[in-house]
């Protein structure tokens, strides 16, 4: 790292466009000195938010890693010019990761990654400043301080998980400080998490529990916010990729400290069940409930009122579930990135993509109407999934009647049909139930090089319901804050916590199936005895710790969970060794469409691909930093 580019003490702010006034995404004009910028409490405030608008957009598909270097989604390749797609994601996933100029390199700042070294040097800047403030309240620059100081733990935590062990900034060197001052160490996972949680825990002490003036402070940080995250670092903490890892032995800095501690530890997990409980507890202090649509707004069937209880626990804006919604990286672009031209009168807008397309593995992820996975439940034909099948009347809350489509899509759980568009499927809006028909030649098939589904799939689950297509390249839509957090991951997480603590148990089995009875099914232990050929596997450790993983599969989905759960379960060198299948999208029969077409045959290099390289610059100006294994 350049001493002047992380950690320089003076700072000039960059000018960066902001979208809403109520929104965290204003950066202040540019300023000279830090003393300007802490001489009033509407300069500090500036300061505030341009340590916020370095988060990093989770739902910008050119930002997030998640969304498209995983197996969830694919998309077409090349890139088309006008396909309004990111190539480096893509690029990752393909296995064309640089060592000497990273994608996505959020340790610098470049290849569409954010600076969040910058972003450190800014907090420590506001913390070492914000009580030179004349005319602040104490009560706000407690707040403030508390806001700051999640933050700052945050940086840290995004990084860890991209780079593993890390240097610690707790403060900013000076511009005095001596060449070997300014070559910092990587410090080791234990050292660098124990920071974070009690970074964490004092900022939560600073924090108000809610939000007080909801017209002017949504997406700023809550005392809920910082614990629930403080549970997520320490669950990644205890998870296989950093919890006795042998793959990281050599991992070390010149000195020769280790920097992952290969020795496995349950007293982590036991931790990260704590941290759950704590945070699961602050959730129910400040109204946070696993979301259920108000169907009295509408008149729906049981049937499209669960479809509304999962799609809109993520799309409905600020709604009771969210723990933390983020007001910089609204779900706009992504909408139109997930949305088929439903509407064939106005098939030529081509303002709608609908090329952020799920894959057949993912598809096949999803349960059976019993709860249980399709090749589990004995009474699902899983040989024959991929046969011809034509939907009846009875379906048609599912499906299309008298259309003829793949096996695989009935008798699915409610979860399947409330994220997924695919041909034959129906697609429920405000204003329409819309038929969805991709063969060749229909109304959502490919039309151009570009803007079409790659795998015939379409991600209903991050559209809201709200959204109209209108003439010309026109339409409308309700934005929503993207689910950085909402209280089913969490729920997950405690459950996933608590049996690899303890093993099976009732308090495993009751967050479990809070999350499948919002999502229509029946308790894990009801499903299993009476749908599985496997009837014991939610009785021991390791068969729950496979249900635990896919219920996070399915009720995650979509929502960048999975590309990081992948590896910090170090499961992403066996899931993501494995070919990609979409269906023959250019076929106008059922039967030519019905062909699962291999797209790409995916290779993830273990040690290597759990972790992002150091660009190699930073290694040769500063010999102190250790590569990572592989690179």
């Amino acid at each position: 790292m350049k001493k002047t580019s992380i950690f320089l003490a003076a700072v000039i702010l960059a000018l960066i466009t902001s979208c809403k006034k109520d929104y965290l995404d204003i950066v202040p004009d540019n300023i000279a000195t830090i003393e300007n910028a802490f001489t009033n409490r509407n300069e500090a405030e500036k300061y505030l938010f341009t340590c916020y608008s370095y988060l990093p957009q989770e739902s910008n598909i050119s930002q997030n890693p998640a969304m498209l270097a995983s197996d969830e989604f694919w998309t077409y390749w090349p890139i088309t010019s006008l396909s309004r797609l990111p190539s480096y994601p893509q690029q990752i996933v393909r296995g064309n990761q640089s060592l000497t100029s990273p994608l996505l390199n959020y340790w610098d700042g470049e290849q569409d990654g954010k600076a969040i070294y910058k972003a450190l040097r800014d907090c420590n800047i506001f913390l070492d400043n914000v009580d030179k403030v004349p005319d602040l309240d104490p009560s706000q620059k407690t707040i403030w301080t508390g806001e700051v100081q999640f933050l700052k733990a945050y940086y840290h935590f995004y990084l860890l998980r991209m780079y593993g062990p890390i240097p610690i900034i707790d403060k900013n060197l000076p511009i005095t400080a001596t060449t070997e001052e300014v070559r910092v160490k990587r410090e080791p996972v234990d050292k660098v998490v124990d920071y974070i949680a009690n970074l964490m825990d004092t900022a939560a002490t600073k924090l108000p529990i809610t939000i007080q003036n909801r017209s002017s402070e949504l997406g700023h940080i809550t005392r809920p916010i910082a614990i629930s995250i403080k549970a997520r670092v320490l669950a990644l903490a205890a998870s296989p990729q950093f919890n006795g890892n042998s793959d990281y032995n050599g991992l070390k800095n010149a000195d020769g400290t280790a920097l992952v501690n290969s020795i496995y530890s349950v007293e982590k997990w036991k931790k990260a069940a704590d941290a759950c409980k704590q945070a699961i507890d602050l959730c129910d202090r400040a109204g946070i409930r696993l979301y259920k649509f108000n169907s009295a707004v509408t008149n729906i069937s049981d049937r499209l009122k669960l479809e509304m209880d999962v799609r809109n626990s993520v799309c409905e804006p600020w709604n009771q579930e969210l723990i933390w919604g983020f007001t910089n990286g609204i779900g706009s672009g992504i909408q139109l990135q997930s949305i088929p031209r439903l509407d064939v009168a106005r098939s030529g807008n081509e303002s709608l993509l609908g090329q952020l397309a799920p894959t057949i593995r993912i598809a096949e992820l999803f349960y059976t109407r019993n709860g249980v996975p399709i090749n589990e439940d004995k009474s699902w034909d899983f040989s024959n999934r991929y046969n011809l099948k034509t939907a009846s009347s009875s379906d048609q809350d599912y499906l299309q009647n008298g259309y003829t489509t793949a096996a695989l899509h009935f008798d699915r759980e409610p979860r399947f049909y409330a994220d997924l568009g695919f041909d034959g499927s129906v697609w429920y809006m405000q204003n329409k139930t819309w038929p969805v028909q991709a063969k060749s030649g229909q109304g959502q098939s490919r039309r151009a090089a570009f803007g079409y589904s790659i795998t015939g799939y379409f991600t209903k689950k991050l559209v809201n319901w709200k959204f109209v297509i209108q003439d010309g390249q026109s339409y409308t839509q309700e934005e929503y804050p993207w689910p950085l957090m909402r209280l089913a991951d969490l729920y997950l997480l405690y459950a996933e916590a608590l049996n690899e603590a303890n093993g099976p148990s009732e308090s495993v089995y009751q967050y479990l199936n809070l999350v499948r009875e919002r999502a229509g099914l029946q308790t894990v232990q009801v499903s299993w005895d009476t749908y599985s050929i496997n009837p014991g596997k939610y009785k021991d450790q390791a068969g729950l710790r496979q249900i635990i993983h896919q219920e996070r599969g399915i009720e995650m989905a979509f929502e960048g969970s999975r590309f990081w759960d992948l590896r910090r379960w170090k499961e992403a060198s066996a899931t993501l060794n494995a070919p990609v299948y979409g269906w023959d999208i250019e076929q106008t029969d059922a039967t030519g469409y019905y062909r699962p077409k291999l797209l790409f045959n995916q290779k993830f290099v273990a040690p290597r691909d759990y972790l992002w390289p150091i660009k190699e610059y930073n290694t040769i100006v500063n010999p102190n930093l250790v590569q990572n294994p592989g690179w």
